[in-house]
């Protein structure tokens, strides 16, 4: 295990492909927030947001194996292991997209003692499921040099976007490095996944607040069916927050925002957490 001052980076969970690999920041006496990334897989996306967080909490990111034969049930069965592994038991959940999915796996695997859930661009299940499967389809033909070029017109963007900020600058060159033809074949299984799997009673019996946060512009994930389903079925929501200049990567595109609903919203979970061992 090596360590670099506040951080800890742990390398574990075997597969085929690769490891799970997990990355905490912060001291173990801070509240713990588990980021769960979407349809690409990794931290690389987060970096924004963590900054934005300011070391007020213990942050918690994950990147998943190139897998194409886990289920979501493995997906939490390997996130409890590496926590397990660092001794947290106790955690918020942060599920960006594709990681809600995941997140409402660990809900239903009742194992972890969760606090609080945050869907960013989440949803319980998906409102397009149409969409998601052509995006399979298509996933399914582009080709690792198209590919190549869609993320260097993005990564000219968001160089310049974040042009101040080096940490930003790195983590958009390990986006753009991660990329492989087996990353996309990973990223069109978690399609699949998010096409097969309905997660809806889970939610419906959910105990522990849960709270939304999106951008204003999401055709990805669209809140205006989003909200009014967690409305409707979901008695523990709390809030559902829109960031307006953000767009479906609300942890990045609205990150300082996005960081400030988060840490109010845990503040929140733990007076009521104080309040309830008082009485």
């Amino acid at each position: 295990m090596a360590i670099d001052n506040d951080r800890t980076h742990v390398r574990c969970y075997d597969t085929i492909s690769e490891k799970l690999e997990m990355r905490v920041y912060g001291d173990g006496s801070l509240p713990t927030l588990v980021y769960l990334p979407g349809l690409h897989g990794d931290w690389t996306l987060v970096g924004s947001f963590r900054r934005a967080l300011g070391g007020r909490v213990r942050f918690v990111e994950m990147t998943y194996p190139r897998t194409l034969e886990w289920s979501l049930d493995d997906y939490a069965a390997a996130v409890e292991t590496e926590l397990a592994g660092r001794g947290i038991t106790r955690s918020w959940l942060l599920g960006e997209s594709f990681g809600s999915q995941v997140l409402w796996g660990l809900v239903a695997r009742s194992r972890l003692q969760i606090e609080g859930l945050i869907l960013a661009g989440g949803f319980v299940r998906h409102p397009m499921r149409w969409g998601v499967r052509l995006a399979e389809r298509v996933s399914g033909g582009i080709s690792l040099g198209l590919l190549t070029r869609v993320l260097f017109g993005y990564a000219k963007v968001a160089r310049f976007r974040y042009r101040h900020s080096p940490e930003v600058q790195a983590n958009i060159q390990e986006f753009i490095d991660r990329r492989t033809a087996l990353d996309l074949q990973a990223a069109k299984h978690r399609l699949h996944l998010i096409a097969q799997n309905d997660l809806r009673p889970v939610a419906r019996q959910a105990d522990m607040p849960v709270y939304g946060l999106t951008g204003l512009i999401d055709p990805v994930v669209p809140w205006w069916w989003v909200r009014p389903w967690l409305r409707k079925n979901c008695p523990t929501l709390r809030e559902y927050r829109f960031v307006w200049s953000a767009d479906h990567n609300v942890l990045g595109t609205g990150s300082k925002a996005a960081a400030e609903h988060v840490v109010r919203w845990m503040g929140e979970g733990a007076c009521r957490g104080r309040a309830r061992g008082a009485s």
